[in-house]
């Protein structure tokens, strides 16, 4: 495998890097913080119809470019330098990827071409109130009637779930238990008994949702896969999701490096730069040796996806936790080295401490991902 990315995907962040140097600059996104939608609709439309990053990984008989997964990667890494505000990680991370994972030819038809040219958002909403990252914590119910089914429950922490348009819910048989009886269903946002509710959250640069399902009718045809199968294929997008999340955790903390180091060459103390102290010398090493060897463990992840190989759950489980470590360090280091300016408001270092804790968590904590990788091992 060559651990190297191409002239192309070099060229893929460059570009994107330019882009989101205007199009998701500190001040547009502290404006779309403070907004309902949590994205700017413009911004949006210009990196889906005149960049195409929504179609990048689509297949090209669905009106997208058939590029790999690791080409996604720099891109992620560039939002997550940025902390881009917009619906484009659960769009493609989570609901797009779950449609051509189990998806049949009627819904690739109906909602790919969509989905890449930017006109049709989407996600996946798994996650409940009991907050667990296995099968068991499905405990939304569906039932069959005449003519498909019904949905009982709710979802908590839904990705841009009180905005996407189409929805891809996980529920489960009733009286079924682990991860047999879980499906899942394509629910479009404005279905009838869907309620959607933003959550306010500490991380104002992600938005999150709660569901309500109250005897939600949705046709046969809604089903995703196999019936009664559907967490394997939750798992597999959950994974493919925590990759890319990775990706963006790099970007994200090669940033607060960047940081950093740019304010220890300005900021004089006894007059001296303070990067010339070795404390803080050390302190930016460690970080640089953190986000090069997370950008390693996600690269990695990122090339296995979509290979279909049977160790993607290790890697996406490594990176993951990895990744996390990596960017909450660097976040609260940044934050350190900043002194008392890095906790202000008016700073921008709060917003990556705040996006590096919510991710963190986002998907399973470090401490799950351990635990994941050591059951795969046999610990």
């Amino acid at each position: 495998m060559e651990f190297s990315f191409s002239e192309d995907q070099d060229e893929l962040r460059r570009a994107a890097r330019r882009f989101l140097a205007v199009a998701s600059s500190e001040e547009r996104v502290r404006s779309v913080m403070e907004t309902e939608q949590g994205y700017d609709s413009t911004t949006w439309e210009r990196l889906s119809e005149e960049l195409a990053w929504t179609a990048l990984t689509i297949p090209e008989e669905y009106g997208g470019l058939g590029m790999s997964y690791l080409d996604l990667h720099p891109l992620m890494e560039e939002m997550g330098r940025s902390l881009l505000c917009s619906p484009f990680f659960s769009t493609i991370c989570l609901g797009a990827n779950a449609l051509m994972l189990g998806g049949a030819d009627l819904h690739k038809e109906r909602y790919l071409p969509g989905i890449a040219a930017g006109e049709t958002t989407a996600t996946l909403a798994y996650a409940e109130k009991n907050n667990r990252m296995d099968a068991e914590g499905v405990e939304a119910t569906y039932s069959r009637n005449g003519t498909g089914y019904i949905l009982r429950g709710g979802k908590s922490y839904v990705v841009d779930g009180h905005t996407a348009a189409l929805l891809v819910i996980a529920a489960r048989t009733e009286n079924s238990n682990g991860s047999k009886g879980v499906s899942l269903f394509l629910v479009p946002g404005d279905t009838e008994g869907l309620r959607r509710t933003w959550l306010p959250t500490m991380d104002q640069t992600r938005r999150l949702a709660s569901i309500e399902l109250s005897d939600v009718v949705v046709p046969h045809d809604a089903l995703l896969g196999e019936e009664g199968r559907g967490w394997a294929l939750c798992e597999r997008t959950l994974d493919l999701a925590r990759i890319a999340l990775a990706a963006e955790q790099v970007g994200a903390a090669e940033m607060c490096l960047d940081m950093a180091v740019e304010y220890a060459k300005v900021r004089k103390q006894f007059g001296r730069p303070i990067g010339s102290f070795q404390a803080i010398k050390h302190k930016c090493a460690d970080m640089l040796m953190m986000v090069e060897s997370a950008r390693s463990a996600a690269f990695y992840a990122s090339a296995l996806a979509g290979q279909g190989e049977a160790d993607l759950e290790e890697a996406a489980s490594s990176a993951k936790a990895f990744c996390s470590d990596t960017f909450f360090h660097c976040a609260a280091e940044n934050i350190q080295i900043h002194g008392g300016i890095g906790f202000t408001w008016e700073h921008p270092a709060h917003m990556y401490f705040k996006r590096a804790k919510a991710t963190e968590t986002l998907f399973g904590d470090p401490s799950f991902h351990r635990e994941r990788f050591a059951r795969r091992m046999g610990l």
